[in-house]
């Protein structure tokens, strides 16, 4: 039976935080141990360059990401993990796929139309006023990510549903006018994954400073988790599980068990602060291995990039001479053949 290909991206925008390992990080290493799989995971460096241009967080940020996948159990021997950015492959399919690519499909994006209304709202009389090209046709280079491996199932969140629909667009575009050269690829939105709430009671995100880093030191955990938002219900009070935050991120890091025993004491009544210590309890079981493997690895920097380098070439033993017949698809192949 053929293998069927499920290709990750991995943003690398700063520090991971605990909402990115229990959305994303842990359930893609899980996955990743299936035999009947070809799993592909990259580090997305050329898209963090649409949004932040400062070198040193960039390279940085590459770092942590890279060492937190695999401190974190990413198996490299049974999967391909490797960075955009060392594929000089997907590049040249970017532009490839540009030039097969209608400008109202780019139109449509959902990041370019924020951009411009965001504009537009602020009087502007220019609906482009900062957008860069990098933004406005990063929905292709994703295109190229996929499109490079012929992923039959990328994993997103529903945000990124329409850069899928894009990618099957420019696919079958191409195939129409140079013939079959490209899966399909399918989006797998995972509705069952958890999504964390942060310290101040919206979604865990770097964009609102309210997250808790993934491998925060121990005593700067527990102090992160003591100061999530609560309401004043009183110790003695019945508590909804429902909605409840804390609730939330203690099923996200506990076994069945913790969690049917944490239902209970809340329905008995139980103090915020007793549960944010069994909080920090489990969530700090559960990643005090991994953060001293990533200790160890941020220490090693070598190391990581020859991972990465050897991921790299795995990549491109199908990347080149499957971009070598893309190109020969559009007429540019050695002149005597």
């Amino acid at each position: 039976m053929k293998k069927m290909t499920v290709l990750t991206g991995i943003t690398t925008s700063g520090t991971p935080h605990l909402g990115n390992y229990v959305g994303a990080i842990r359930p893609a290493i899980e996955a990743s141990r299936d035999e009947n799989v070809n799993s592909y995971y990259f580090l997305a460096d050329f898209h963090s360059l649409i949004k932040c241009h400062d070198p040193a967080r960039i390279h940085q940020s590459r770092l942590e990401v890279a060492a937190t996948w695999l401190a974190l159990g990413l198996d490299t021997n049974k999967s391909v993990f490797y960075c955009q950015s060392d594929i000089p492959e997907i590049p040249e399919l970017t532009w490839i796929l540009t030039c097969m690519t209608a400008k109202g499909l780019m139109n449509r994006a959902h990041a370019y139309k924020a951009a411009v209304q965001e504009n537009e709202e602020n009087g502007s009389q220019d609906p482009d006023k900062g957008i860069t090209m990098g933004l406005y046709s990063y929905p292709i280079l994703m295109a190229a990510d996929i499109l490079m491996f012929n992923a039959n199932i990328v994993p997103v969140g529903k945000d990124q549903t329409q850069h899928l629909e894009m990618t099957r667009d420019i696919a079958q575009r191409f195939n129409h006018h140079f013939g079959e050269h490209f899966v399909l690829p399918e989006a797998r939105v995972d509705e069952s994954t958890a999504v964390l709430t942060g310290l101040d009671g919206r979604k865990m995100s770097k964009s609102y400073n309210n997250y808790i880093p993934l491998f925060a030191p121990e005593k700067n955990l527990r102090k992160l988790i003591m100061k999530i938002t609560t309401n004043s219900q009183a110790p003695e009070e019945p508590k909804e599980t429902e909605g409840c935050a804390l609730f939330e991120m203690f099923r996200a890091f506990a076994t069945p068990e913790q969690v049917a025993d944490m239902r209970a004491r809340f329905a008995a009544g139980i103090g915020w602060g007793y549960v944010k210590q069994d909080l920090f309890e489990v969530v700090n079981a559960q990643l005090a291995e991994p953060r001293d493997k990533y200790a160890e690895l941020m220490q090693n920097p070598e190391y990581i990039e020859k991972v990465l380098k050897e991921g790299a070439e795995k990549a491109r033993a199908y990347s080149r001479p499957f971009l070598d017949r893309i190109r020969a698809s559009v007429g540019i192949k050695t002149l005597g053949a």
